[in-house]
């Protein structure tokens, strides 16, 4: 029989990720055979959101209804009709396989204290570190490297994240039997959920000191500020946040180094103007050299650059140096455009004034 998961859970076709998450919390609660709940209810729901939590699945589920599902078909997250198993828990006639709730598992194990997927031991990351830079528009263009300082969590220097002091043996945890991972199994009402977690005795590293080193106390790492080498690349935008791999600050009891984040802010020019891969430029030329033709200097980003004004160019005329812009990152440049405007002076000599009454007379 077909099933309206909108329904059951309560909440409209548009309705968002969060929202659908939500009606399920509230709906698993309710319906919580531990509780006194109904199963058959708690069972509705749950497949209702394993379907309607999975975008792709979603999309199944508009276009085929709950019938995709079923009697054999893609099967949401590990129910499909509920199949038993040896890991399996009944409540009457209905089976919960706690093999594979895949993002259900997550939300269930907040809700009631277990891990749906488990920790899998992955690696500790240490915390990152946030940063500001500034840069001049040229170093903005063209890339450039800066050194800076940073107050950080990192390696100890006595005992080299160690943690045991110097001459002092470093062997084999106990609990883990070296592999830094213990095998965690919890049965609830879902089934059977077995995980990977980081071993607690010796956090992961599968082995411990004999002796704690004095420095870090055995915990591997120190407070104390280094330099670090950063390369900005060319062409960088104002307010682009760049990641620099494993230069934040190290966890304690050994583990990856976070990562350094650089929020790039770029000094105004007085002559240029960037617009993504294109610069832009305006230069004073006199209205003799507009009428007549001839040539000027140009301030380009890579210095002066003699560029011919034809006879005739009116004011305001743009006049576009290819390949003189900002660095694309695969090669190659984008161009500056030149907006050419006439040069009114504010002053004139007696000589130049009466040129110009002349040209007025002749409707120049």
């Amino acid at each position: 029989m077909a099933k309206d998961y909108y329904q059951i859970l309560g909440v409209s076709k548009t309705a968002s990720d969060d929202e659908i998450k939500k009606a399920f919390r509230r709906l698993a609660h309710e319906h919580h055979p531990d509780k006194g709940g109904d199963p058959l209810k708690f069972k509705d729901a749950s497949e209702a959101y394993s379907v309607l939590s999975d975008k792709q699945k979603r999309v199944t589920y508009d276009r085929f209804g709950s019938g995709a599902f079923e009697n054999g078909g893609a099967a949401p997250g590990g129910f499909g009709g509920f199949p038993g198993g040896a890991q399996g828990f009944d409540f009457g006639n209905i089976n919960f396989n706690g093999q594979d709730f895949g993002d259900l598992g997550d939300v269930l194990g907040e809700m009631f204290g277990f891990s749906g997927r488990g920790g899998g031991g992955r690696q500790k990351r240490g915390r990152n570190i946030e940063m500001d830079v500034e840069l001049s528009f040229r170093e903005a263009i063209f890339g450039v490297e800066k050194s800076v300082k940073l107050y950080r969590q990192t390696v100890c220097h006595a005992c080299k994240g160690e943690g045991a002091e110097s001459g002092s043996k470093v062997v084999e945890c106990a609990k883990c039997g070296g592999s830094g991972q213990i095998k965690q199994a919890q049965r609830t009402m879902f089934g059977t959920f077995q995980s990977v977690a980081v071993c607690p005795d010796c956090n992961g590293r599968g082995k411990k000191p004999e002796k704690i080193c004095r420095v870090c106390h055995g915990y591997g790492v120190e407070k104390r500020e280094e330099t670090v080498n950063l390369r900005i690349p060319s062409g960088v935008d104002a307010d682009t946040v760049l990641q620099v791999a494993d230069q934040g600050e190290t966890p304690t009891n050994a583990g990856r180094p976070g990562d350094l984040l650089v929020r790039v802010h770029v000094k105004n020019d007085p002559h240029f103007e960037r617009d993504g891969h294109e610069l832009l430029s305006v230069e004073r030329v006199p209205f003799s050299i507009l009428a007549l033709g001839g040539n000027i200097e140009a301030e380009t980003i890579d210095g002066k650059e003699t560029i011919k004004i034809s006879e005739g160019t009116p004011t305001g005329s743009v006049i576009t140096l290819e390949g003189k812009g900002v660095p694309f990152a695969r090669g190659g440049r984008g161009d500056h455009h030149v907006r050419l405007e006439a040069d009114v002076p504010r002053k004139l000599t007696r000589e130049q004034k009466k040129a110009l009454e002349e040209m007025k007379e002749q409707g120049l």
